[in-house]
């Protein structure tokens, strides 16, 4: 008999509705408390919540409809062994190579998720497939053009992104591939599909289906968790709070690493969004918006629930965090 993955239970759903509940609490609470933080009544910051929300679901989900079409291509249709031919021999190498991988899928950090489930599928290192994941959504050529339209080449914003990029992605890759058990990073629920993929029978339109179902079926619970969680904090964290310390140098790198990981904008498009505090805000600060954002926002995180541990992803978002913040301060003191 094949293995099964195992099914949402009952108590997610549950703990997902109690969650729920404690955001709309917050809400209250901070309604009453502290009335004055925000312009907007609570009705329409509930309504501003569901709003964004659902902004961000409809944004990300073509990119991970695409990103799991492309995962079957990996998983389903390349030739056995390709990807191991073609790729060097050498650990530091291979992530090197993976790290670029980005350039050639014009896929954002939603879509980089299925496709790196499907590179590990295939036989690839967690830490491997963590390289590429992290440095994906950053060295994109999507993302390059949309953010040199946003800045040009001032304050070396455009640089500094794509070097801080694949500097943190090869970091954690290198950080990562020293782990005694790379399987311990790997939630069950993921190791136990890939059992069932290497098992599946059947001809390659058949297992492209099954897989399609199977992939949409791990990241779309994570997907639109993720997108609610974005649009809560977007309403329960007051704006002008963040705007207020935008002009200190320390500061402002911190509240625009908070605005990132609350925000949950597609790195396709966050520059634009990023260029409406360059007025305020400085390069740093700007710089680790645009690094930190793609990486490891309430999204990003939920998505990566879907295939690696509570303690992996902790490792991870406190790494990008940290190299967000000290790139921002270095960009600073430099411009």
């Amino acid at each position: 008999m094949r293995p099964q993955p195992p099914r949402l239970s009952g108590r997610r759903a549950v703990i997902a509705a109690l969650v729920g509940a404690a955001v709309v609490g917050v809400l209250v609470a901070i309604q009453f408390l502290a009335p004055h933080l925000f312009q907007a009544s609570l009705p329409n910051r509930l309504q501003d919540g569901l709003t964004l929300s659902l902004s961000v679901l409809f944004e990300s989900l073509p990119f991970v409809i695409l990103g799991v079409l492309l995962s079957i291509v990996v998983q389903v249709w390349l030739p056995d062994g390709l990807i191991e031919r073609i790729l060097p021999r050498r650990g530091w190498a291979r992530r090197a190579v993976l790290s670029l991988l980005g350039m050639l899928i014009p896929v954002c950090e939603c879509g980089n998720v299925p496709f790196a489930r499907g590179l590990m599928m295939r036989g690839l290192g967690p830490a491997e497939a963590l390289t590429f994941l992290i440095a994906a959504p950053i060295v994109n050529p999507i993302v390059i053009l949309t953010t040199q339209a946003a800045f040009g080449w001032d304050g070396g914003i455009l640089i500094a992104r794509i070097v801080g990029g694949y500097l943190v992605a090869n970091l954690i890759g290198w950080v990562y591939s020293r782990h005694p058990a790379p399987e311990k990073m790997l939630t069950e629920r993921f190791r136990l599909t890939c059992d069932v993929v290497v098992h599946e029978a059947g001809s390659p339109t058949r297992r492209s289906l099954a897989q399609f179902l199977v992939e949409l079926r791990a990241v779309m619970p994570a997907l639109i968790v993720g997108s609610a969680l974005a649009g809560a904090v977007q309403v329960i964290v007051p704006r002008d709070v963040l705007l207020a310390i935008g002009s200190n140098p320390l500061l402002s790198v911190v509240a625009m690493i908070a605005l990132a990981i609350s925000v949950a904008i597609c790195s396709n498009v966050d520059a634009f969004f990023a260029l409406s505090f360059a007025s305020t805000f400085s390069p740093g600060a700007i710089v680790a918006f645009l690094l930190v954002g793609p990486l490891v926002d309430v999204k990003m995180m939920a998505l990566l629930r879907t295939t690696f541990t509570v303690r992996t992803l902790a490792g991870i978002v406190g790494i990008v965090i940290l190299f967000g913040f000290a790139l921002g301060i270095g960009v600073n003191v430099l411009v």
